[in-house]
């Protein structure tokens, strides 16, 4: 939280507007698809709750770079960071730009520009058949990692020489910095205390990586002192993504660096149903934050109908619960553990829906009463 004597002109503004402004960003493939699903359903809540949002869409994605040669427009991201309370994202990536330079610009460019350093990753088992570890339940899968977001080796510092020889060489560069380490660590470290939860890790591959999570070693170290009433542990990478898989139930929160932040959120949302029913919120404490679906655009899957909406369902409602709507975020959950136990879902989780009528689903259910499923 931040203190009323430090926030900015442009905090004050947000925090005085009657309606949150959110900029919607549906990107490529599916994204289209399934952010118009998510917007239904808070629609629906709106309906049920007497609440209000204003969407602002923006076609930045493959078709606009493509026609126009637009990735990021000049002052987008001034324009957000000032205008905005929050960006519901859906995705990029297109085969008619191998490059990615969309995604590179748009997607990583916002990360960076609005300093999204907390990347949230929850992972939550709503329906026991889905995880693919015998004899686990719902309550043995339920963690969140949160992954630094700006740094690591997704900096972009490196470079190719003799490109294409036999020669080549290829550098890349894992730049971590004591405030980038410091602050998402106790990003954690806060996080599980708010929440109330008893436990956190940090994982870092210190035995090998000697001078960069040496840093990560000694911050953690002088952190955790002031979180005595938490349990801290550390371990490894390798030792981590064994432990998850072995027995997830002992983990509560997870924080690391970028490169196996990413790849280990991967790992855990499989034990809780695949990627389409992982959200993630790319977080700044202090400004406006941006949530996702993690599955990506899926171009195979696209305009088929049947691309999975309860990642990007669940995407906003981490989006409304950062807003402050704690029972409206609840309901939404609530309302896709429901749609999964009757199996109203996609193919893709066993079901016969299509995209459009499993938000409707989940759109109807919230819409029957929030306060009554919560």
């Amino acid at each position: 939280m931040v203190s009323s004597n430090t926030l900015s002109k442009t905090d004050l503004a947000k925090k005085h507007r009657a309606v949150p402004r959110i900029a919607v960003i549906p990107g490529d493939g599916i994204g289209r698809e399934v952010i118009p699903e998510a917007q239904k359903v808070l629609r629906a809540v709106c309906a049920d709750s007497g609440r209000e949002l204003e969407f602002v869409e923006f076609d930045w994605g493959a078709d606009k770079f493509l026609g126009e040669g637009i990735t990021l427009p000049a002052g987008a991201v001034e324009m957000l960071r000032d205008d905005f309370d929050a960006i519901l994202f859906g995705a990029l990536g297109d085969p008619r730009v191998p490059s990615n330079k969309h995604v590179v610009d748009i997607l990583l460019g916002l990360r960076f520009k609005l300093d999204l350093y907390v990347n949230a990753r929850p992972v939550e088992l709503l329906d026991a058949r889905l995880t693919p570890l015998r004899g686990r339940n719902e309550g043995d899968v339920r963690m969140v990692i949160f992954r630094e977001n700006t740094e690591g080796l997704y900096a972009g510092i490196g470079g190719q020489f003799k490109k294409g020889t036999p020669d080549e060489v290829a550098l890349q560069e894992d730049v971590n910095t004591r405030k980038g380490v410091q602050r998402i660590i106790r990003y954690a470290f806060e996080y599980a205390r708010r929440k109330n939860l008893k436990r956190v890790c940090m994982s870092d591959k210190s035995n090998a990586l000697t001078f960069a999570h040496d840093l990560w070693q000694r911050v953690f170290g002088e952190l955790r002192r002031e979180y005595a009433d938490i349990e801290s542990r550390h371990l490894y990478i390798d030792t981590l993504a064994m432990e998850i898989v072995r027995d997830p139930g002992q983990f509560d929160v997870i924080v690391t660096c970028n490169l196996f932040g990413d790849i280990l959120s991967d790992l855990a949302a499989q034990l809780a149903g695949g990627l389409g029913l992982a959200p993630s919120g790319n977080i700044n404490p202090e400004g406006t934050s941006m949530f996702e679906p993690v599955h990506g655009a899926a171009p195979d899957v696209a305009g088929k109908g049947i691309a999975n909406p309860f990642g990007a369902v669940l995407a906003a409602e981490m989006m409304i619960e950062h807003l402050g709507w704690l029972e409206e975020s609840a309901a939404v959950r609530g309302a896709v553990r429901a749609a999964l136990k009757e199996n109203r879902a996609t193919p893709d989780l066993g079901g016969k829906l299509g995209t459009r009528e499993a938000g409707d689903w989940v759109a109807e259910y919230v819409a029957k009463g929030h306060k009554q499923h919560a």
